[in-house]
């Protein structure tokens, strides 16, 4: 069968035969339809994921849509080594196919689960938004943060501050729901004044991370108090992403200043927490409350695809 074969770490995979999967117990093969291309799939590749293969070749990609026997058409994670999802047949563990709403295309139901259940995650699971609270998501332009604010707008939040680098994206941001952007491009003490300024009175509630390093280090010097004061309301940060950096300076008065809890996202969550955040998504997605743009990709295409950089593009599908 025709596949996208990794044969090197930090190397583009290549289009090429790989041999047919053979199911074992409690797996089944799927028919790929889809295959979306995503960040996470390249940092396997190249090696620096704590998940990224030990032995090669292999099959790329961790997730898509395809047939069961039968016809039931699915969303499936988790192909077993050395099959990925981009390639004509996987196979993967029949627990990890979850069904697809019949309103929702291939190409959409490829590319919306990886970003759209992860920022409904990390909004619920990790960050236990509630109704009426104000959310700063920071990384608001890339594929999730977008996902993230109109999500949380979805799940009821008060107020949404959109903070990110492009600046065409962030002029976009309202029509999902932000209720006020902040560009991280200004100069350190001109963003420190701007997170301050829409922090407000009552501060932010949650705040989801996409970014970390330098924007999150003016985020904590704008929350950082200088006087004594009764405690305001507790902020919770879920860390989701590093693309500004891996590491932050952080300083003591921080924690002891403000009430604030740094929370990861390591781990999957129980499988009917994870079962029911797939399925809130695709209901949305079915009824065009939450939406992805998208690029179909032919699998021939995959060396050149793999090597586009631009983030703020649509989220490439792979197409065997």
């Amino acid at each position: 069968m025709n596949a996208a074969v990794l044969h090197a770490l930090g190397k583009p995979p290549r289009f090429e035969q790989f041999p047919e999967p053979i199911a074992g117990e409690g797996e089944v093969i799927v028919q790929v339809r889809a295959a979306s291309l995503k960040p996470v799939d390249k940092q396997m590749a190249s090696g620096s994921h704590y998940a990224s293969p030990r032995e090669l070749p292999v099959v790329c990609g961790v997730d898509g849509v395809g047939l069961l026997d039968g016809g039931a058409r699915v969303f499936f994670g988790g192909p077993r080594r050395p099959y990925g999802a981009m390639a004509e047949r996987t196979v993967v563990p029949r627990a990890r196919c979850f069904p697809i709403p019949d309103g929702v295309d291939d190409v959409t139901a490829a590319a919306l689960p990886n970003p759209g259940v992860s920022a409904w995650l990390s909004l619920t699971w990790c960050a236990k938004l509630a109704p009426g609270e104000t959310v700063l998501i920071l990384g608001a332009t890339g594929t999730t943060g977008k996902l993230a604010v109109k999500i949380a707008k979805l799940l009821g939040a008060r107020r949404v501050v959109a903070a990110g680098r492009n600046e065409q994206a962030l002029r976009t941001l309202q029509d999902l729901g932000a209720d006020a952007v902040i560009r991280l491009d200004e100069p350190g003490q001109d963003l420190t004044i701007a997170y301050a300024r829409e922090a407000g009175a009552t501060g932010f509630h949650v705040i989801i991370d996409y970014l970390w390093g330098r924007p999150t280090e003016a985020l904590l010097a704008a929350l950082t108090r200088s006087d004594f004061a009764a405690a305001a309301t507790e902020a919770r940060l879920v860390q989701v992403g590093e693309s500004a950096g891996p590491t932050i300076s952080l300083s003591a008065a921080v924690l002891r200043s403000i009430p604030l809890r740094i929370l990861g996202t390591g781990g999957l969550p129980p499988g009917d927490i994870l079962a029911d955040a797939f399925q809130q998504v695709m209901a949305r997605a079915a009824s065009g409350e939450l939406r992805i743009d998208t690029e179909r990709v032919p699998l021939t295409e995959i060396e050149d695809a793999w090597q586009r950089q631009d983030p703020h593009r649509p989220r490439l599908v792979i197409i065997p």
